[in-house]
């Protein structure tokens, strides 16, 4: 055997102990072990609605005449991060709702494109299903903002006002989410490391004081173990690259929209730069800026956070 084979040979077996070292990695490690059928969504509470593209799960409180506030959640955390907003705006005399966007939570799966379009279909969708023809108040949390605006911006006539928390502002580069981006290494390192260890682990950090909030990482994982759940996440990240959010926002100024700002000083995920960036564009905008508050202020300072939420709905003219 010359040197070129022998050579051959060692990497051949170099890469298939590889394959099998990565291969058996993938095994141990994915979390995804359970279809999103009947008997587990007997396990949510809230409702359950089948749209265009799929079963998605809701919640929606208080009186059928009253003001309409939809709540949208950002990139992962299902609707539960709307707990201590939604009661509160109930409490207030608010219709409330919120829901599981497609991919998350007790929300279908579907094998499609996670992008803008998907959300903003779904949203228009949920309403159109739930009988909702008048304008609503839209609130919009990280990811969830840009649905919002995007929502607003094809359908002014159905929305009253704005709320935007910790909302993406900038475009997202290929760079930002490499090596995501990559065929199959994404697919790989989004079901062996990114689900079952690095997303989990990242949730506490949207709050200033983790401390406060034990078992946040805990209810995350509950969401991963569905089938489905790291394909739908791995687009997300996919499409956002093909999302510029300062195109809506800069369509909001144009029109006469109350708009709400609120956002955390000590926020880690959205930069005091990216706010100043939706300050240039909605420079007539009201602006909360919660001190001591990560990520998710309204869940970490709803004190604060709620009355200023209520108050701005309620100069809204309904």
């Amino acid at each position: 055997m010359g040197k070129e084979q022998r050579l051959a040979k060692r990497l051949g077996l170099i890469t298939l102990g590889l394959i099998l070292v990565l291969g058996g990695l993938f095994l141990v490690l994915r979390v995804e072990d359970r279809d999103l059928d009947v008997d587990a969504r007997k396990e949510a509470d809230g409702e359950f609605v089948s749209l265009t593209d799929g079963l998605t799960h809701y919640h929606l409180a208080g009186s059928g005449d009253a003001p309409l506030v939809v709540l949208i959640h950002g990139f992962s955390v299902p609707d539960y991060v709307w707990e201590p907003t939604y009661t509160a705006l109930d409490e207030a005399g608010f219709r409330v709702l919120s829901y599981d966007l497609y991919g998350r939570g007790y929300s279908d799966r579907p094998d499609l494109v996670y992008d803008i379009d998907l959300f903003q279909n779904q949203l228009e969708d949920l309403l159109t299903a739930l009988d909702v023809n008048s304008p609503v108040n839209l609130v919009g949390l990280s990811m969830g903002a840009p649905i919002a605006a995007r929502f607003a911006h094809q359908h002014p006539d159905r929305v009253k006002s704005l709320i935007l928390i910790a909302p993406e502002v900038t475009q997202t580069t290929s760079r930002d989410i490499f090596p995501m981006n990559l065929p199959g290494l994404g697919e790989y390192l989004m079901a062996a490391v990114m689900e079952p260890i690095v997303l989990p682990k990242l949730q506490p950090g949207d709050f200033y004081q983790p401390d406060n909030f034990p078992g946040w990482e805990n209810r995350y994982r509950d969401q991963l173990h569905f089938r489905g759940t790291s394909r739908a996440l791995l687009s997300t990240i996919r499409s956002l690259i093909d999302l510029d959010p300062e195109l809506d926002y800069q369509y909001i100024e144009k029109t006469n929209l109350p708009v709400l700002l609120v956002w955390g000083d000590q926020d880690q995920t959205i930069s005091r730069d990216q706010i100043e960036v939706l300050r240039a564009i909605l420079p007539d905008m009201d602006l909360l800026i919660v001190e001591n508050a990560g990520h998710l202020p309204h869940y970490e300072q709803p004190e604060v956070v709620n009355p200023a939420l209520i108050d701005f709905l309620e100069s809204i003219p309904q």
